[in-house]
């Protein structure tokens, strides 16, 4: 403050500046209600004796040359802060369905699809290659979010000579309108399946996972042939927007899991409006096998009330307990809470290696004796309202 300055001097001389704040016509959704605006105006960075400030909202109260107080309320946030543009899709027919799309094509007559692109998803340290690989089905194979397609990979099935190879399925991990938001894409998440003999450690060729080594060296423009769409255990429920989902992937099986949260939080669907929790819980061995973990985390910072994301790394982190921390131990660590969502009517989902399960059920029976619950009732109860989701393979 200069010398001579009044403290009321420099309140009238920010009052001013404030005045000058440029208000453009931006309305946002308050809450869940859509039908509620505010307007927002645009934050400015005012100097004041060579420091920066820039002011969110305020509560200030002038004082007038007789004594009277001015309160001002303002509410000074960025466009960006107020609202997170979502995107349109289209065509938005694909909504009008009643009955959930079921193998429109079968093994004996697949649908040729063409590859789009594939893309390396996992970090060098990832011990294994997980690829993103998005096809091209020209909306001739529409499917909904949980979906599985199934793939017949080239070749002949060498315990049938002269017939093609059985079907492999993956689960979809894109929304039905695709990574292009037109309706004309699916995308899968594979991991390259290859083995490595116990005796010498080195890989063994002959006994590589046909199908995921195919599609991981497919090039755009390679025609692909796939069956389906399948599955409705891992449909999403949409009857109450407002709905908890918790999510329980290892690896690839967070798949089903990001065409959830594209819907969610990214694509901007007139008949989807979603204000409840999603709580993912994804388990990888390090930091350089997380999976789609950029979406992940822009949904963490632009939706803080209606996204939870908590990763289990088993060869970085440990459990309580010292060892090595896998997702069931992170359920076990929020388990009070995970079972009062439950009660409350929370869906879960699992996908991933059917591996999983056992130690999770274990982690759950253990945490249910403790609070005096049985566990066996819990999860017949849950089933039988619809809330148990499991898909393991």
């Amino acid at each position: 403050m200069q010398e001579g300055t009044s403290v009321s001097q420099h309140l009238d001389k920010m009052e001013k500046i404030i005045k000058e704040f440029v208000a453009i016509s931006v309305t946002v959704p308050v809450g869940n209600d859509c039908s509620l605006r505010r307007s927002v105006f645009k934050t400015n960075n005012i100097s004041f004796s060579d420091k920066l400030w820039v002011i969110p909202t305020l509560s200030l109260n002038f004082k007038t040359k007789n004594g009277r107080s001015r309160d001002h309320q303002i509410l000074c946030m960025s466009v960006q802060q107020a609202s997170t543009p979502k995107v349109s899709v289209s065509p938005l027919n694909l909504e009008d369905a009643k009955e959930t799309p079921l193998n429109i094509y079968k093994p004996k007559g697949p649908y040729t699809a063409t590859i789009v692109s594939v893309e390396r998803l996992v970090g060098p340290k990832a011990p294994g290659e997980t690829c993103h690989i998005v096809i091209d089905h020209g909306g001739n194979v529409p499917y909904w979010e949980g979906q599985s397609y199934g793939v017949i990979p080239p070749g002949e099935n060498p315990k049938k000579p002269g017939s093609p190879h059985n079907v492999r399925l993956y689960s979809i991990a894109s929304t039905r309108y695709g990574d292009f938001f037109d309706g004309k894409t699916a995308s899968l998440c594979v991991r390259r399946a290859v083995y490595y003999d116990r005796e010498t450690g080195k890989e063994d060729p002959s006994k590589s996972g046909v199908c995921s080594n195919y599609l991981c060296d497919s090039k755009p423009g390679d025609k692909v042939k796939i069956t389906g769409p399948s599955g409705k255990i891992m449909l999403l429920p949409e009857d109450n927007p407002n709905a908890t989902h918790i999510m329980i992937a290892t690896g690839t099986g967070v798949a089903p899991y990001r065409g959830y949260l594209r819907r969610m939080f990214m694509e901007s669907v007139p008949t989807f409006k979603f204000g409840g929790l999603a709580w993912l819980f994804l388990g990888v061995a390090n930091t350089d096998s997380l999976l789609y973990d950029d979406e992940f985390t822009k949904y963490l910072k632009d939706y803080p009330d209606n996204f939870r994301y908590d990763r289990a790394l088993s060869r970085e982190q440990k459990n309580k307990s010292g060892g090595k921390m896998y997702v069931q131990d992170k359920i076990e660590e929020y388990s009070d809470e995970i079972f009062r969502l439950l009660d409350d009517g929370a869906h879960i989902y699992f996908c991933g290696l059917k591996g999983m399960m056992p130690g999770i059920q274990e982690t759950l029976k253990r945490v249910a004796d403790q609070r005096g619950e049985s566990w066996e009732e819990k999860l017949a109860q849950l089933k039988k309202n619809k809330q148990w989701h499991v898909e393991v393979y």
